[in-house]
């Protein structure tokens, strides 16, 4: 059963349309909503959240209609914002166990899941320190707490690793992973990075203008090309002169070298080439598509 529907969704404002007859439908797991800023992600989330209205369409949650029924998906879904809305001074166990509880839970199981769910986003030796002396990369932990803190069916993460270091960023998209691996939650993340959905999302719904481009598993986006990286350690300018003698075709690209297949003597030329030259071999493998190709083709 799928965990999103929309069908014909329309959101007409007074001077601009933000969502144009927009109709997909995802399965559980990690979906990620690709679009630059104003292409209508952020539309769509208020609208799947039953916070907006739309003009017209129909758009369903966990089953649960949009229109009809958005307290029920509110009750059974998280969500981090982008913006910043944590409140500097108090910790971030006051602010989760607070918001578990607006989320019915009792104190004490509230503060259990707080517990848990901190020690899961890495803040659990931090959870006493005030929120405002937390680095962005820890507030943004404690927005992904408060979102999974009443252990719900899907949660909706808003452009999660804005503001993050390389190394944040990393450690974020891995926190998003598990969410689904080991907790069984499934994940709808928006952000205009595509090589980042790439590399966590099952499944990556891409919006422009509020026009559905495509929707797609990721290893339908990600299939291999015809086209073979051989990365050498030393000797790669040697090599690709050899390659060409040879009648291949061949495109470096800094260390690598891009040499289109043809058929299967294109890896005995390769293999034999290197063997020549006395060169060390560090990669030899069929290159595969990323989801920015598909995108700006």
């Amino acid at each position: 059963m799928p965990i999103i529907t929309a069908q014909g969704l329309t959101m007409q404002y007074p001077r601009v349309r933000a969502l144009d007859e927009l109709s997909f439908a995802v399965e559980p797991g990690v979906v990620g909503l690709v679009g630059s800023n104003g292409a209508g992600k952020s539309t769509l989330i208020k609208i799947l959240l039953g916070l907006l209205p739309p003009s017209s369409g129909q758009a369903s949650v966990l089953g649960l209609d949009v229109a009809r029924q958005g307290t029920r998906i509110r009750g059974r879904v998280g969500f981090m914002p982008e913006y910043e809305c944590l409140p500097p001074d108090v910790s971030a166990t006051e602010f989760v166990v607070h918001l578990s509880r607006m989320s019915g839970l009792p104190a004490t199981a509230a503060r259990e899941r707080t517990a848990d769910t901190l020690r899961h986003v890495g803040l659990y030796e931090e959870r006493y320190r005030p929120i405002g002396e937390y680095s962005t990369g820890m507030r943004q932990r404690v927005k992904l707490a408060q979102a999974l803190v009443h252990d719900p069916q899907l949660v909706f993460l808003d452009e999660p690793t804005n503001g993050l270091d390389p190394a944040g960023r990393d450690e974020m998209l891995g926190l998003i992973r598990r969410i689904y691996t080991d907790f069984g939650i499934s994940v709808l993340v928006t952000s205009h990075l595509l090589g980042e959905l790439e590399r966590i999302c099952d499944h990556i719904v891409i919006i422009d203008g509020g026009r559905l481009l495509r929707s797609q598993a990721v290893a339908a986006f990600t299939t291999t090309s015809g086209v073979l990286t051989v990365e050498v350690e030393q000797g790669a300018d040697t090599l690709a002169e050899k390659l060409a003698a040879g009648g291949l075709q061949v495109r470096p690209e800094g260390r690598l070298l891009q040499v289109d297949i043809a058929g299967e003597q294109t890896y005995d030329l390769i293999r034999d080439g290197v063997a020549d030259l006395g060169l060390c071999l560090i990669r030899l493998e069929q290159r595969r598509h990323h989801i920015e190709e598909v995108f700006t083709a």
